[in-house]
């Protein structure tokens, strides 16, 4: 059945959600895994090059006349600006017309993108096709952490979710050392080698899309869409490709739901929902999205700047000192992401925010007393970006779990885009002035920021993060198509704990 035909305005009842959250971990959820969760290895590839590559751009010679600060500054908030618009461009698409289309086209827009900045020949062209390198990502993130929800069983979610988006820092690994390797003149000239670290995302990205052909729609989506059929075959054949690779079959599904189906949900019952239904959850979710957005946009951005600046660290040599701090960052999240389903969230959110803020803190103390070089400033990074690389990877499960399932794209969106905005895009222009002055207070007061306001996110998860582990999607957020959901979202208000914040 295509989505022209889905019929809607009628009501099912299912136990599809149940049947998903039951499955055992298996080589088929591996594959989803591979398939989705990859993009974020493009994501942290693109981010990183672009930080260590910075001062050798700015270099004559390069093929391309602009400076380290507009990289770090002008070319870094236009990248996070592009994927903030591309999020809620796409996240309400994907929310109308389904995972998978909006999946394989915001990581078409992503390659094309991206091959585009290789051939840059004025700051302009370089300016332009970095924001559209961010459209493209700013969709996935709201498509893909969809998909993953959706089809990763509830006992798994909160890991699974950590380690995908921690997956990033694997990109910035292999960022830092493909930078070395590229920035190096002996081998490439110096206006080739930075162009082909770019080339190199683009073919990366065709092999995902290549990959992700093979990942099904969400059946979640499928039958709130009035495509109940379709949902029901693919359900069928992952239970029976999951019962052949487990050799054993499957534990009776518990539980069912009743679906009053509908082809969208409009703006306004989206306002209501983040605003009115879950206001304690959206405060939440901005809290978390902006510390992170402004800790992670500024030091992503930064850091190679501030070896060269403070340190003396050749520009072609950033590469090691990110790579080390890279394994670090998605170490947090390897390791600590099984407590987020055992320990629980509102520990584990606010732990890893209130951790890495005063670790911060700290770092920033020791830099302004001139103690640090650049092994032990590095040594710091890593211990600060272990719990931090964790906390920043829950606020995009947090926002991708607590809120029904009609809005959930979109509100990955709106979360991203708009605590991206206040974090991502002024933190690296504010970061830029700040290590640029070459003075060791300014530099240490972005720490200070940074570090303030993951602590300040720390305190509001201790208050307000919801106690979502290894519960079903439905049992979090009811879904707005549900019969009976308006009257349990009133009933949550007071208390009730499918609605509570």
């Amino acid at each position: 059945m295509t989505t022209a035909q889905a019929e809607t305005g009628r009501t099912v009842t299912t136990n599809i959600p149940a049947r998903l959250d039951r499955l055992p971990w298996s080589r088929w959820h591996w594959t989803i895994v591979i398939g989705l969760g990859t993009v974020w290895i493009l994501d942290g590839l693109e981010v990183t090059v672009v930080g260590n590559i910075a001062s050798r751009l700015s270099e004559p010679g390069s093929g391309l006349p602009i400076s380290s600060g507009q990289i770090t500054g002008i070319a870094a908030a236009l990248y996070v600006a592009g994927a903030c618009v591309g999020a809620l461009f796409w996240g309400r698409l994907t929310d109308r017309w389904g995972r998978k289309r909006l999946f394989m086209i915001t990581l078409a827009v992503y390659l094309a993108a991206t091959a585009l900045t290789a051939v840059s020949f004025s700051p302009w062209w370089f300016f332009v096709f970095r924001f559209l390198t961010g459209f493209g990502i700013g969709g996935e993130y709201a498509a893909i952490n969809s998909a993953i929800d959706e089809l990763i069983p509830a006992y798994y979610r909160g890991r699974v979710d950590l380690i995908i988006n921690g997956s990033f820092w694997l990109g910035a690994v292999g960022g830092s050392l493909l930078s070395i390797f590229a920035l190096n003149t002996n081998i490439f000239p110096a206006d080739v080698g930075w162009r082909l670290t770019f080339a190199l995302g683009a073919v990366l990205a065709l092999v995902i899309l290549l990959v992700r052909r093979h990942v099904p729609e969400s059946p979640r989506w499928l039958l709130i869409h009035g495509r109940e059929r379709e949902a029901e075959e693919i359900v069928a054949s992952i239970e029976e490709t999951v019962e052949a690779q487990k050799g054993e079959a499957l534990a009776v599904p518990e539980g069912e739901i009743t679906i009053h189906q509908r082809r969208s949900v409009s703006f306004a019952e989206i306002a209501r929902t983040l605003f009115a239904d879950y206001r304690k959850r959206s405060v939440l979710g901005f809290s978390l999205f902006i510390g992170q957005a402004f800790l992670y946009n500024a030091i992503t951005f930064g850091f190679g700047a501030i070896l060269t600046k403070f340190f003396d660290v050749p520009s072609g040599n950033t590469g090691y000192y990110f790579a080390v701090i890279a394994v670090g960052n998605f170490c947090g999240p390897l390791l600590l992401g099984k407590l987020f389903d055992t320990v629980g969230r509102r520990v584990m959110i606010s732990g890893t925010y209130l951790l890495s803020g005063l670790l911060l803190f700290g770092t920033a103390w020791l830099f302004d007393r001139g103690s640090l070089n650049a092994v032990t400033m590095t040594a710091c990074w890593c211990a600060v970006l272990f719990f931090a690389s964790a906390g920043a990877s829950s606020a995009y499960l947090t926002v991708s779990e607590v809120f029904p399932m009609e809005t959930r794209a979109m509100s990955i969106a709106f979360f991203y885009a708009l605590g991206t905005a206040a974090g991502g895009i002024s933190g690296p222009l504010l970061f830029a002035d700040l290590t640029n002055t070459g003075k060791v207070a300014d530099t240490v007061l972005a720490f200070e920021i940074g570090a303030a306001l993951m602590c300040a996110a720390g305190l509001v998860a201790a208050v307000l993060a919801v106690r979502a582990e290894r519960r079903s999607l439905e049992d979090i957020a009811r879904p707005l198509t549900a019969v009976g959901a308006k009257a349990r979202v009133a009933a949550g208000a007071k208390g009730s704990r499918p609605a509570a914040a």
